[in-house]
């Protein structure tokens, strides 16, 4: 029998019609149709390890995972032929190599997300977008979101109840730009927690519209309260859109 390799996947989903990644009782998830896939393509038992969960309706454009297979794989045949299993809105983008050690979400360096917002009504993109009916000032929000890269603790932006040893999270990055008619909020971090960029992106959108002062974040930020923090953002404009790893863990 051949030796077992592992595999780096790299993954795009749209999330509307999904629980979110991670496989639980009683929804559908995205994980859950991932693992599905494979194991209908590779005629055994396939189980994935994602680089991060993403909630329910939010999407991918590069979402990580990684599986073992004893099976030789034809790399241009498989990619072919899972797209082909999956459902419509999860797609394989490609497939790589390497070493046993290496992990999807403990070998990650930095993880990135971007937030899509519209000010106009697009039927088009309804889906993927915030479609928001006033104009906040996107200097007064990168105002804002620099005070972001003062801080390491961000228990105020967490979903409450969560599982996690403690809320440190040390933020690389993050700014607001006008992008191809979009307001887009960008955030590269080396983790987050749970809701955390839609708790940010609704804050700052609070204080773009003069809700609130910028040097305000400083207050909520070391309250360590999630209800001096603003309305979560809605999903459908929140996409994962990077992970980071070293090269030195690719066997090619």
């Amino acid at each position: 029998m051949s030796e077992s390799k592992r595999y780096f996947l790299d993954v795009s989903y749209k999330g509307t019609r999904y629980h979110g990644w991670q496989i639980q009782e009683n929804a559908y998830t995205v994980q859950e149709a991932l693992e599905a896939g494979l194991s209908t393509y590779f005629r055994n038992p396939i189980s994935v390890m994602g680089s991060g969960r993403t909630d329910t309706g939010v999407h991918a454009y590069s979402q990580v995972c990684h599986f073992e297979t004893d099976q030789d794989i034809d790399r241009e045949k498989f990619l072919r032929a899972i797209n082909g299993i999956l459902p419509k809105d999860i797609s394989i983008n490609s497939i790589r190599e390497v070493k046993t050690n290496a992990h999807a979400r403990f070998s990650a360096k930095n993880r990135s997300y971007v937030y899509r917002m519209i000010l106009q009504k697009s039927p088009f993109i309804e889906d993927y977008v915030w479609r928001h009916y006033f104009n906040p000032d996107i200097d007064r929000m990168n105002e804002a979101a620099k005070i972001l890269l003062e801080h390491n603790d961000f228990e105020c932006f967490s979903k409450i109840h969560t599982a996690v040893k403690h809320f440190r999270c040390e933020i690389k990055s993050a700014h607001w730009e006008q992008k191809d008619g979009e307001l887009q909020f960008h955030i590269t971090a080396n983790r987050f927690l749970r809701g955390m960029v839609r708790a940010i992106v609704g804050t700052l959108v609070s204080v773009g519209l003069g809700k609130r002062e910028p040097e305000e974040m400083h207050q909520i930020i070391e309250s360590r309260n999630r209800e001096n923090a603003g309305k979560s953002a809605p999903a459908s404009g929140l996409f994962f859109s990077r992970v980071e790893y070293s090269e030195d863990i690719y066997l090619d």
